[in-house]
């Protein structure tokens, strides 16, 4: 089945590819079919849930590609933050620039949130939904991951992306920014969501 990701993030498109491949997906991306980036994109993020958000990528896309297309929403979840930055992780500072330079603002926004907070203070999960519309108008299928962990003082390692390096993830030992690929897939929440989607897919073929 070849299905259009309907993500830009570079990290989040190493990850769909890495996950779903094996399983026989063919993954493109909206620039692999000319659907270059426009503004009415900023809009499609600003729902109140990661459910909500994915849904309007993926309607979005589904009705300009006429493809079935996933998409994602994903994000950081701290609990003395009241679960900030939430649906909010990818803009949490309000930074502009390069993704590494988002990515450091983001990453100083939540070491400033913390100072001083303790351990307790400093549990976290990541939670992602995927939407997957088979095409317009189409009734979607909806996948779930989440992971468990704590966020630290200092960063640790440089792989990943975004929170990664601050993300200690609880069944790892590591944080994702330590983690290799294959580690931070299998208990990722992203990992998590695409391979229960890659299950619900592959079965309703059968």
């Amino acid at each position: 089945m070849k299905l259009l990701a309907a993500t830009r993030s570079a990290g989040k498109q190493r990850e769909i590819q890495r996950i779903l491949s094996p399983s026989g997906f063919e993954i493109v991306f909206p620039g692999d079919v000319g659907l270059w980036e426009t503004a009415a994109e900023a809009a499609l993020e600003l729902g109140e849930s990661f459910e909500a958000n994915a849904r309007r990528k993926s309607e979005y896309f589904v009705s300009l590609s006429r493809m079935p297309t996933i998409a994602d929403d994903s994000g950081l979840e701290v609990l003395a933050l009241g679960g900030a930055p939430g649906v909010r992780s990818k803009r949490w500072a309000g930074a502009s620039g390069t993704p590494l330079e988002v990515d450091a603002a983001n990453n100083a926004e939540l070491v400033r949130r913390l100072t001083g907070a303790g351990e307790s203070r400093r549990l976290a999960r990541c939670r992602c939904v995927l939407v997957f519309l088979p095409s317009p108008g189409a009734v979607p299928t909806v996948s779930e991951g989440d992971c468990s962990g704590r966020i630290l003082q200092e960063p640790r390692g440089a792989a990943g992306f975004g929170y990664d390096p601050f993300f200690f993830s609880d069944e790892l030992g590591k944080t994702f920014g330590e983690a290799t690929d294959e580690e931070k897939d299998s208990v990722s929440h992203r990992g998590r969501a695409l391979r229960a989607l890659a299950i619900s897919l592959l079965t309703a073929c059968r």
